[in-house]
């Protein structure tokens, strides 16, 4: 941390990123034109009623079927007696009935809690507890996990869907292979639950009342992922959500600064949409843009994805480092045709360097790398959508966003100087649900959150992390980040995947230890040493490497270095 202080605590230095912003590209997003989701949704229905929003499996729904469709869901809900406000939960993958429940509950005036359909018991127990939710929606591969703790909640109601419930005939071929072939179904059993063909049925038959929603309710909650220790319910409001749509919007526009903007966009949807990254960047950017989503039900099947992505001309394709890493690592993958690829969009944790290059020589396309979190709804900062080449940063805060660098006594930093990345904006959260304590650490007296994530802004204003705060090795007193060592190994051609921890050292205070998963299956620990003592000053270098055939990762696909440390 730097020792110099130039300014007190709250404030905030020239906004140095503006004069890199390009002409027309506005600094501020103005006032919302919508007051909830449930608005937004209805003009956007009105606009592109007869393009699709969603294709899964080759079933396609356009707008106004999604509209009729989530109208039922939202009718049903209101019938059952749930109040404005009450919290539903969404235990689903990419698949139809994922928006359709989602802006169903939205439109009902309810409070949508994504649920990670992989969570074991314990997790789901604790988040459906923490939330209060009154009633659930689950895939029937997941409802095993929901048995076993919903007497434990507050849920009222189960509706239980099948992954072919909404793709018409084929539906029935696909349930039958999934239960039977596959046998991805474990045996489950919840009395009186309610299956989703009957909700749209029953539903149906009721007349979904428009709530007075405003601006400030709460829309979701989105539980951060659990990487920091116990989940918290990150408090996303109507406002934050649609403010970060209008960030994005005017963000958006600098795609298209030296290239027609097609009229209809196609959005390659692999990234769940329980996670933050995908539901705003591509669920609420696809309905806003008239675009249509392409959802993946399980994008760690790489030869299943990979022969999707050769049905349709992609434009936008947001990822996270690992997913772009396998699709190269594909014989297939390499062989398709990306002409129509206009935008990658990286985040949920740092790309590394050697992935970005291959994927635009690959592809043909830079990958534009951002950076938020549940808690920022999420887009906080972005790189300019018409770079031509990585840049290796975060980008710039995007419009209505300021960014101080702090130190540890909530001091700003000067340009240039590493402290923590502290975020304000439309877009970040109210709090924490039923969390005050959480919320006063996080959330600043003058609005700012913490992040967690340390950088630096340059002085073209591009934001830069240099890792995790928690993650931070302390070396004989130096400090080394993680993703400094990690993105030098992961330039040799034998390493596949790489996690940097710091372990305890008797002379050091702590070590590196590289964790290693090959490419090259003849590459030894000397052959990993050798190429980082070439790229690292001595305390930054691994002295330790141990070869694992996977290391271990969240469902998003983010590198779970806590669970390497044991």
């Amino acid at each position: 941390m730097a020792e110099l202080n130039t300014q007190p605590a709250g404030t905030s230095p020239e906004k140095v990123w503006l004069k890199s912003y390009p002409p027309g590209i506005a600094a501020e997003i103005g006032p919302l034109p919508y007051k909830s989701i449930g608005d937004f949704f209805d003009h956007a229905v009105a606009r592109y009623s007869r393009r699709f929003a969603f294709t899964c499996m080759g079933k396609s729904l356009t707008f106004s079927e999604l509209n009729a469709e989530s109208a039922k869901i939202g009718a049903w809900l209101q019938a059952r007696g749930l109040s404005k406000g009450d919290r539903v939960a969404v235990m689903m993958p990419n698949i139809l009935q994922n928006p359709v429940i989602v802006y169903g509950i939205l439109r009902a005036g309810f409070t949508v809690v994504n649920v990670n359909p992989l969570y074991t018991p314990r997790e789901l127990e604790h988040q459906l507890v923490d939330s209060g939710a009154k009633a659930i929606f689950v895939l029937e591969n997941f409802a095993h996990t929901v048995q076993q703790v919903a007497a434990k909640t507050s849920i009222k109601h189960v509706v239980v869907a099948t992954m072919g419930d909404m793709l018409g005939v084929k539906g029935v071929i696909v349930n039958l292979v999934v239960r039977r072939v596959k046998k991805l179904v474990p045996t489950w059993s919840i009395p009186g639950h309610h299956s989703f063909n009957a909700v749209l049925a029953e539903g149906g038959r009721h007349k979904l009342t428009k709530p007075n929603v405003a601006p400030g309710d709460v829309a979701f909650l989105q539980y951060t992922g659990g990487t920091t220790g116990v989940s918290k319910g990150a408090t996303l409001t109507h406002s934050n959500l649609l403010s970060n749509m209008a960030q994005m919007e005017i963000w958006f526009d600098t795609a298209f600064r030296s290239r027609p903007r097609p009229d209809n966009l196609v959005f390659m949807c692999a990234l769940p949409l329980y996670h933050i990254f995908a539901l705003t960047v591509n669920s609420l950017m696809g309905l806003a843009t008239g675009g249509t989503n392409i959802l993946i039900p399980n994008p760690r099947d790489i030869p299943g994805f990979v022969k999707e992505l050769g049905k349709y001309k992609t434009n936008i394709f947001p990822g996270l480092n690992t997913l772009f890493n396998a699709l190269m690592n594909n014989a297939e993958f390499q062989k398709l045709d990306f002409s129509s690829l206009m935008l990658t969009f990286g985040g949920g944790m740092a790309i590394q360097r050697p992935v970005a290059e291959r994927w635009q020589k690959m592809t043909g396309c830079p990958i534009a790398e951002g950076y938020g979190l549940s808690e920022t709804s999420p887009v906080a900062t972005a790189n300019l959508l018409d770079s031509t080449e990585f840049t290796g940063t975060i980008g710039f805060p995007i419009p209505s966003t300021d960014i101080e660098i702090r130190d540890d006594q909530g001091n700003t930093l000067p340009t240039g100087e590493v402290g923590e990345i502290c975020i304000r904006g439309p877009q970040v959260m109210a709090g924490y649900w039923q969390r005050p304590d959480e919320t006063a650490k996080a959330i600043s007296p003058d609005g700012f959150f913490r992040s967690g994530d340390i950088g630096f802004i340059n002085a073209a204003g591009l934001v830069k992390i240099v890792d995790r705060k928690k993650d931070m090795i302390l070396v004989s007193g130096f400090n080394v980040f993680p993703n400094e060592v990690e993105e030098v190994a992961m330039t040799h051609p034998g390493i596949l995947e790489c996690a940097a921890i710091g372990i305890p050292d008797e002379h050091s205070g702590e070590a590196v230890k590289l964790f290693v998963v090959r490419k090259d299956p003849t590459l030894t620990e000397e052959d990993v040493k050798k190429h980082c003592a070439a790229n690292l000053t001595n305390y930054k270098r691994p002295r330790f490497v141990e070869f694992r055939t996977e290391l271990p990762k969240t469902n998003v696909g983010k590198i779970l270095r806590k669970d390497l440390r044991g």
